[in-house]
């Protein structure tokens, strides 16, 4: 039993289960532009997730408090460092379009951690952007990047989809900064911090509204209904989240939505 939790705790922190939920929003991706399965471009952005979690991460950990390099990071490192080859690999597979854009999305991941200003934190502890950094980086990452490498023209169903796929994200950070909120440093100024949990919830109940709502322009009745079902079981996660909620809480069952979501497009088809 020891040992099962172990391992569970190194999928979790080695990003590979982040990574499978951005795996599963660039096959929704694939579903809801009915572009063919690009192996390049999916596992580009899920070896590329685990390269950047990783980084923003640990890097701070190792870098900075100068801490004890235990054995799970090590294998942590040797993940991230094969992930890192792999990231290289499929990126020369990629279009050049692609390819400019995706080290666009890098390098907003590396503001994110890294101090490049003078005398200036990184992005990362910048007060009141963290949440912002973070869904764009998925919705580009996501959305933008198989999109573009699928060279489809530029439609407003293209802008209501990053519209839909930003406020998926930024509500699932919603419940994630409502966990934290005890441990947050105050200058954050993250959401809860700023409007309470309990206006919080509400935000995260009226973007999803609209969320779905947006659907019936694009949507078929099918995805509609899959959509509320995902919807619904953001919601509960809302309602129910609280500081005193278990870290899995989040960083297994939120992060499950993505996946959750694809896998009932795919078995639904």
């Amino acid at each position: 039993m020891k040992l099962l939790k172990q391992i569970f705790n190194f999928y979790l922190n080695s990003s590979i289960h982040v990574a499978l939920s951005c795996y599963a929003l660039v096959r929704i991706t694939f579903y809801f532009f009915h572009i063919q399965y690009d192996e390049s471009m999916a596992l580009f952005v899920f070896f590329g997730t685990i390269v950047g979690y990783n980084f923003v991460k640990y890097d701070a950990l190792v870098r900075v408090k100068r801490k004890p390099v235990g054995i799970q990071l090590k294998i942590i490192a040797v993940l991230s460092l094969i992930s890192l080859i792999l990231v290289g690999y499929y990126f020369f597979h990629l279009k050049r379009i692609t390819q400019i854009v995706s080290v666009v999305i890098f390098a907003i991941t590396a503001l994110y951690t890294l101090p490049f200003f003078p005398n200036r934190k990184n992005a990362r502890n910048w007060a009141g952007v963290k949440i912002y950094i973070v869904a764009l980086c998925w919705v580009g990452a996501t959305l933008v990047l198989p999109y573009i490498n699928a060279e489809i023209p530029f439609t407003a169903n293209f802008f209501i989809k990053c519209i839909q796929r930003f406020v998926l994200v930024f509500v699932l950070i919603l419940v994630f900064e409502i966990l934290d909120l005890a441990n947050d440093d105050p200058h954050l100024q993250t959401v809860p911090q700023t409007i309470g949990v309990k206006r919080t919830k509400i935000l995260g109940f009226s973007l999803l509204v609209p969320f779905w709502v947006l659907g019936i322009l694009s949507f078929t009745l099918h995805d509609l209904i899959i959509n509320l079902i995902m919807v619904v079981t953001l919601m509960l996660f809302i309602f129910f989240a609280n500081t005193n909620r278990s870290k899995y809480y989040t960083s297994f069952w939120v992060e499950a939505v993505p996946v959750f979501w694809w896998l009932m497009i795919a078995f639904s088809k």
